[in-house]
């Protein structure tokens, strides 16, 4: 490799582990919220960078970089969902888990969890997408594949549905 080649190829790596330093959180977060268990977030993320790092040049070059690889990785959980099943295991021990009492928010992440659920799979998408990622609409359009209205129409229809959730009235006090 010549001199030119190996500084660029550095310097598309520590763009890429910038990148991905900056969003590793939120990309696990997000993957969690479309329906996975958090070791399986971790795996789909992982995957999902390991598709962008093989074409990072053509990420670096997508008009908008959040919105390219949130496509990624909602398809690499659409293909992961058709390819397996997903569901417990039964081990012989249980682990013992010292540390704080994590039962205070369970109810909470229970309820938000079942109403998101109820949600249809692109209802569920655009919610996460547009609330926990921050993406706006067109980023959301572009990830999907969709046009910027059916968006605006799956998002709508997802709060709707979310409104009329009795677990997340009863959360509110609405109950």
């Amino acid at each position: 490799m010549r001199e030119e080649e190996r500084a660029t190829s550095l310097h598309a790596d520590d763009d890429f582990s910038d990148w991905v330093g900056a969003r590793w959180p939120r990309l696990v977060r997000s993957a969690v919220l479309l329906g996975c268990v958090p070791a399986e977030a971790e795996d789909l993320v992982q995957t999902t960078l390991e598709r962008c790092l093989v074409n990072w040049q053509k990420v670096r070059l997508a008009e908008d970089r959040d919105a390219y690889v949130y496509r990624v990785l909602v398809n690499a959980f659409i293909s992961s969902r058709r390819r397996r099943w997903i569901g417990e295991r039964p081990t012989a021990a249980v682990p013992d888990r010292s540390g704080p009492d994590e039962t205070v928010s369970v109810d909470e992440r229970d309820a938000v969890m079942r109403a998101l659920d109820q949600l249809t799979v692109n209802q569920r998408t655009a919610v996460v997408l547009r609330y926990y990622s921050h993406l706006g609409e067109k980023q959301i359009a572009v990830a999907l594949g969709v046009a910027p209205g059916t968006v605006k129409s799956r998002l709508s229809r997802a709060l709707k549905s979310l409104a009329q959730d009795p677990d997340l009235a009863e959360l509110r006090g609405t109950s």
